[in-house]
C-alpha cells in the first residue's frame, strides 16, 4: 500500500514539472498553466517549511 502512494505521489510531482516545463515554453494550455503554478507555489511552501525547521534547529548559534 506505501508503494502505491508513493508511486502516486512521483508521478504527481513528474507530471507537475512537465507542466511546470510547458508553461515556461509559452504553449501550454490554461490547465496546464494552472498546474504549474500550483507546482511552484508548493515547492515554494516546501522550501519555506525546510528553511524554517533548519533555523529551529540552529538554535542561538549566531
Amino acid at each position: 500500500m506505501l508503494v502505491l502512494i508513493l508511486s502516486v505521489v512521483v508521478l504527481l510531482v513528474v507530471g507537475g514539472c512537465v507542466c511546470v516545463y510547458w508553461a515556461a515554453r509559452g504553449d501550454a494550455p490554461r490547465w496546464a498553466r494552472g498546474v504549474a503554478k500550483a507546482t511552484l507555489l508548493g515547492s515554494e511552501l516546501a522550501r519555506s517549511a525546510s528553511r524554517n525547521s533548519r533555523s529551529q534547529r540552529g538554535g542561538g548559534d549566531d
